[in-house]
């Protein structure tokens, strides 16, 4: 006779692993499509259309009508964008909260807590409507004072001040679940030993939420990366580059793939697609240095 829990926790098991087989045949369904699409531009069988592979990953330029698709200059400056909205918004976010967390009254952190959730839910596409109504006003007015002349606020500032407000609730609200499940024992003990109310909180309940501190700065890099509308309505789609100066227009490699999906096919329609394994790849890289700094972080620490 079968014992019907096991045969329970066998059927769930294997449930379970349907569901996770699913997961993951949908995301190398999804990377093999692209790859396959995006590859075969560089390919000899594609015709007289075909793009040079050195070109494309080396080129400072982006001209659909003349045929010259350079990537380089786009993915210098996507980085860029990224890394500096990160930079704006993570210091934001964690330290946000750990007050929500541990300083706020319980009301006020309540309702901020609330306030960020509903910030994180917030679609891109209002997040750009956002920036074109005010955001480039701001970069604009700044711009004047120094006496520069913008494309009408639309610029690099401006990407990198919108994915700033875009990350932020995604980062703060994870750092908020992770500074929650700190063991409260670590904290008394702290304190304890003669510890500061601050000292505890930026050496042990930081410390020991950095794995999932860590994990919303991953997932809001992703997003700064992979974002789309929003900062295809303020970048303003330079054609060549890079450029350092920020009041200047740019591109991004999600712009770039927005702009180009009104075709349905041909070279123009198609190099989006290794635009789009560009991007994939630049999200895992990124992502395996951010895992190997938060390595580097624990073992400092430890």
């Amino acid at each position: 006779m079968v014992d019907s829990k096991h045969l329970k926790d066998v059927l769930f098991k294997g449930l379970f692993r349907i569901c996770g087989l699913i997961a993951a045949s949908m995301i190398v369904f999804i990377f093999g499509f692209i790859f396959i699409k995006g590859i075969s531009v560089f390919l000899p069988s594609y015709g007289p259309d075909q793009i040079s592979i050195f070109s494309f990953l080396t080129g400072l330029e982006w001209r659909g009508d003349k045929g010259v698709y350079g990537v380089l200059f786009i993915v210098i400056n996507t980085l860029l964008s990224s890394f500096f909205a990160v930079l704006l918004s993570f210091p934001v976010a964690v330290l946000t909260a750990l007050f929500i967390v541990k300083m706020a009254p319980k009301w006020l952190g309540s309702f901020m807590k609330t306030v960020i959730e509903l910030l994180a839910a917030i679609p891109s596409v209002v997040y750009g409507v956002f920036a074109s109504g005010i955001i480039v006003v701001w970069v604009n007015s700044i711009a004047q004072l120094f006496n520069i002349s913008t494309y009408g606020g639309r610029s690099f500032m401006a990407v990198v001040i919108l994915l700033a407000f875009m990350i932020l609730p995604t980062m703060a609200s994870l750092s908020i679940t992770a500074i929650e499940a700190v063991d409260k024992n670590l904290e008394h003990a702290s304190l304890a030993l003669g510890a500061s109310k601050t000292q505890t909180n930026y050496k042990i309940v930081l410390s020991s939420a950095k794995s999932g501190i860590f994990a919303g700065l991953i997932l809001g890099l992703a997003r700064a990366l992979g974002e789309a509308t929003a900062v295809s309505m303020v970048a303003g789609n330079r054609t060549m580059g890079p450029t350092l100066n920020p009041f200047d227009i740019t591109r991004t490699l999600t712009s770039t793939m927005l702009s180009g999906l009104s075709e349905t096919s041909g070279v123009d329609y198609d190099v989006r697609f290794s635009v789009g394994i560009v991007l994939i790849i630049l999200i895992l890289v990124s992502n395996v240095i951010i895992h190997k700094v938060k390595r580097k972080v624990g073992h400092e620490h430890e």
